[in-house]
């Protein structure tokens, strides 16, 4: 194993200035911080992070806590980690994945002194996580945002704009009845969660000031079930012409549901997805016509964020929106003619 004298020796340093670089614990020259990480390089020199951590107080690794029991970590989610994984690491991070449920696992974690920050995912509007972080002092980021996120660090999609593009799309084709599908969720500990009820809440707004009537179906998120609220929708509501949808997991079934029940896509009815992954909507068949989810973009503004608030506690609070964007397939045309 080589030890930090050998890179001493190798760079031509003390051994304590080899020390300072691979713990960045004081300050180092810029050419000299160079001649010791050359000499690392070239013996195979491996920081011990252990070591590391105790020596800066740091450990350079962050927490992205995702309530797995409660949520499938679908497309976009994963898309969110993975980015944000490598996101960290260009920081000089480590991302961790904590799969944690409650907010008793997650105190038993943070209470650990394991991480540096938290990247909070699945945010609901009343969440029960933030309290605890802020009680226990440890800097964290929202992948979404509370009822009133006032003082929070959050990156999150803009599902409002989502809503207005889906619609502005759909009516510009001249469809009058459009609904919109809908998650939902078994778990009452996740009541208010954040798309969902941004989704609604902008829907019903915006199709009102449209002069439309909003028509709203749920179902849980599979395909088994989109297909059974393609049905319930047709049955209680068949003049509409138009579905925005926001359940990537239940939409090849609500797709299929749609032709079960004998309407073709696009010339009976057209489907646009909403914040869904570009897998999700070529899945279908045809393809879905989607305002895709910027999971990349949360993952890497996320990690940044969360490191700039940890190098720069000073810095500006992070309170950034994300859009969606349009990718148009086979799946939306012109409303259908009165009658046909």
């Amino acid at each position: 194993m080589v030890t930090m004298q050998e890179v001493a020796a190798r760079a031509g340093v003390s051994l304590a200035t080899v020390s300072f670089v691979v713990n960045d614990s004081k300050p180092v020259s810029a050419a000299t911080r160079a001649r010791v990480e050359q000499a690392m390089a070239d013996l195979g020199f491996r920081r011990n992070v252990l070591a590391r951590a105790l020596a800066s107080q740091r450990t350079r690794i962050i927490a992205l806590a995702f309530p797995a029991l409660e949520h499938k970590l679908g497309t976009t989610a994963l898309n969110v980690v993975t980015t944000a994984a490598l996101a960290a690491n260009e920081r000089g991070f480590n991302l961790v994945l904590w799969p944690v449920n409650t907010v008793e696992q997650l105190d038993d974690y943070v209470g650990g002194g394991l991480v540096d920050g938290v990247l909070l995912m699945e945010v609901t509007a009343e969440d029960p996580r933030v309290d605890l972080l802020q009680r226990r002092g440890v800097p964290f980021v929202l992948v979404g945002r509370t009822a009133d996120p006032a003082g929070l660090r959050y990156v999150d999609i803009d599902f409002e704009s989502a809503v207005a593009d889906g619609l502005d799309h759909l009516v510009g084709l001249g469809h009058t009845r459009v609904a919109l599908l809908l998650g939902e969720l078994h778990s009452g500990s996740l009541s208010g969660y954040g798309p969902i009820a941004r989704t609604e809440a902008a829907y019903r707004a915006q199709v009102l000031e449209r002069g439309l009537e909003p028509v709203v179906v749920r179902s849980p998120q599979d395909p088994r079930s989109g297909r059974e609220a393609a049905a319930r929708l047709l049955e209680a509501h068949p003049g509409v012409t138009a579905v925005l949808a926001l359940n990537e997991d239940a939409l090849h079934g609500f797709v299929n549901g749609l032709a079960a029940s004998g309407r073709t896509l696009p010339d009976d009815v057209s489907v646009l997805g909403l914040a869904t992954s570009p897998d999700a909507v070529t899945n279908a068949d045809p393809a879905v016509s989607a305002l895709v989810a910027p999971g990349p973009e949360l993952g890497r503004r996320g990690v940044e964020a969360m490191v700039d608030a940890l190098e720069a506690p000073e810095a500006p609070l992070v309170q950034e929106l994300v859009p969606c964007t349009l990718h148009l397939n086979h799946s939306t045309a012109a409303a259908p003619a009165a009658g046909a």
